[in-house]
């Protein structure tokens, strides 16, 4: 864990050097503005306003939103007013006259009573900027966020963002404290002090407009594609295996892969208690539900997100087991949490449940509570509830059909149910693949062989090598690689060297229906379903099946793109 926060300091003060840090440039550099007392304290107020605000936003913004019911997006104005505010104070003497006024009332919360332009002033633009303010994430942070997403926060994750932070605020109070010496150094700056004041006051102003209405994220796209090389490899240091491994073991610490498709036996007799499920999201199929309401049946509660494959494969034996035993008090709750952003919307998952046929009750989980209170890791996970409330048994993952039948079984014979022993017989689904999973957004990208650095929500061109690795895969021509997915534009390809018998790609249309041309070895095929004459029309959220061979094998799949369109998320196999 020490090399962990060694390396998210290090990657904090290379940030400086990133493009991301220039739309908030104009706010640090604004910050060397004072009197020549207070003034001086004013740099040490932006930093620590940064690193608290920074620190707290990144690892608790979802936990603040959902408890406070105020929406990310009036945080981030309050923030843009903020700088604003400053930025006006500089410009307009009557508004400087009543901001003066109001901090003068907020003395006593200041130490030494300091007014806008010393440590309190400071403290409040610092923690504006660290709300306002989205990084050039590398893995490590990128890790930290997706465990904050899910609401792991652990005193580690607290550790890294804290070192990350003030890595970040160092460069920026040396910016500072330079600012401050050139003013009283330079005669000619010291004599147009007036004049600079006001420039600054602008140049806030407008950067708070600019962050209001999205300008700095065109801002910084645009300095991507004009200087292409601009930051690039800044954080490529943290993408080594050392730094790998102590992230996979931060983000595994709770359930060791060795145990996904058993049985968990410490549960055997009688587990813990079921964690209650989290109100707060829509219901389909049912009016909300409770355990409490549901003591004396037998419940699964099933994690599961609606363009998982693995998921997919898992709904003919959860209908059949909800179309068998639940007239003999077996209850079965979807819990639905989402793993891309574009799955929390209730209609996709409405019309999934409806083009999927299930059922069974099942409920949105957005927030990630429920998954939470289970401390859950994996789609598919199913949790198995017997009349008391007991957690009995657990199974992540596809797989185990008659053993978690028999086991719902044995819990409705303690209920007293009759005529349960009915003979198990589940169908099994071979998976024939030796290709992973494939991440298609920069957050969780691997196996990716074009020799260009990824630019990271940013347009940029990319080149495919003559030959590909074992499951590998490449991009060529110009995309726009974001955090969850990648969007190719018009005339882009991809091309991926797999084994597997099917191929699935979940997609989404920016707009109109995407055209996606489908190649197999560079021949066009219509393999049904989604595939239709070696095309795919991609026009709702989902996960599409792109190959369907009759045996598994090791090809070249090439995909084509006449349109800006798609976005393309993760690759899955069968």
């Amino acid at each position: 864990m020490i090399i962990l926060i060694a390396f998210a300091f290090l990657a904090g003060v290379v940030t400086i050097l990133s493009p991301c840090i220039l739309p908030i440039l104009p706010i640090i550099l604004s910050s060397t503005i004072g009197d020549q007392n207070t003034g001086r304290l004013r740099p040490f107020g932006v930093v620590t306003g940064f690193v608290l605000s920074f620190t707290l936003f990144t690892l608790f913004l979802s936990t603040i939103v959902r408890l406070s019911g105020v929406p990310a997006d009036t945080l981030r104005l309050v923030s843009v007013l903020v700088i604003a505010g400053f930025g006006a104070s500089l410009l307009i003497p009557q508004f400087q006259v009543l901001l003066e006024r109001l901090f003068s009332k907020l003395a006593g919360l200041m130490p030494n009573g300091q007014n806008r332009t010393g440590f309190g002033g400071g403290l409040l633009i610092g923690f504006s900027v660290g709300l306002l303010w989205t990084p050039c994430v590398g893995p490590i942070l990128a890790s930290v966020i997706s465990l904050a997403i899910t609401g792991t926060v652990t005193f580690d994750a607290f550790l890294i963002t804290l070192a990350y932070s003030l890595g970040t605020a160092i460069p920026m109070f040396l910016i500072m404290l330079g600012g401050q010496n050139a003013l009283r150094r330079v005669p000619w700056l010291l004599s147009n002090l007036g004049n600079i004041q006001k420039l600054f006051g602008v140049l806030m102003i407008l950067t708070a407009i600019g962050i209001f209405f999205n300008v700095d994220r065109r801002f910084q796209t645009y300095i991507l594609k004009t200087f292409p090389q601009y930051g690039a490899g800044l954080t490529k240091f943290e993408d080594n295996e050392m730094i790998k491994k102590q992230l996979n073991k931060m983000n595994d610490a709770e359930i060791k892969k060795e145990n996904i498709g058993k049985p968990t036996s410490d549960f055997m007799p009688k587990g813990p208690t079921a964690p209650e499920i989290i109100p707060g999201g829509a219901w389909f199929n049912s009016d909300p539900l409770t355990l409490e309401q549901l003591k004396g049946k037998v419940v699964i509660i099933d994690f599961w997100t609606y363009s998982c494959i693995n998921c997919q494969r898992t709904f003919p034996y959860l209908i059949k087991w909800w179309e068998t035993y639940s007239d003999k008090g077996l209850v079965i709750i979807g819990v639905h949490s989402p793993e891309f952003e574009f799955e929390k919307s209730g209609k996709n998952v409405g019309l999934a449940i409806a083009d999927f046929q299930l059922p069974y009750p099942i409920v949105q989980d957005n927030d990630f509570a429920t998954w939470r209170a289970y401390n859950n890791r994996y789609w598919p996970a199913k949790y198995v509830i017997d009349k008391g409330g007991y957690i009995r048994y657990t199974h992540f993952g596809e797989g185990a059909y008659d053993e978690t039948e028999k086991v719902i079984q044995d819990l409705l014979k303690e209920t007293g149910a009759k005529d349960v022993s009915t003979e198990i017989n589940n169908p099994t689904y071979q998976v024939q693949t030796k290709t992973p999973e494939i991440y298609l957004g920069y957050g969780r990208i691997d196996n990716f062989a074009s020799p260009e650095q990824i630019k990271q929500d940013a347009p940029g061109a990319y080149t495919a090598p003559v030959n590909l690795s074992s499951n590998q895969f490449a991009f060529a021509g110009n995309w726009n690689v974001m955090d969850e997915y990648s969007n190719p534009q018009k005339g882009a390809k991809l091309v991926l060297n797999f084994e597997s018998k099917e191929v699935f790609l979940v997609m989404r249309t920016k707009r109109t229906p995407a055209k996606v041309r489908v190649y197999l070895d560079d021949k066009m095929q219509n393999f049904g379903e989604d595939n239709n004459n070696g095309t795919v029309t991609v026009d709702t959220d989902r996960l599409y099946k792109l190959i369907n061979l009759p045996s598994p094998g090791r090809h070249l799949l090439r995909l084509e793109f006449d349109d800006n369109n798609a976005e393309l998320y993760a690759f899955t196999f069968g």
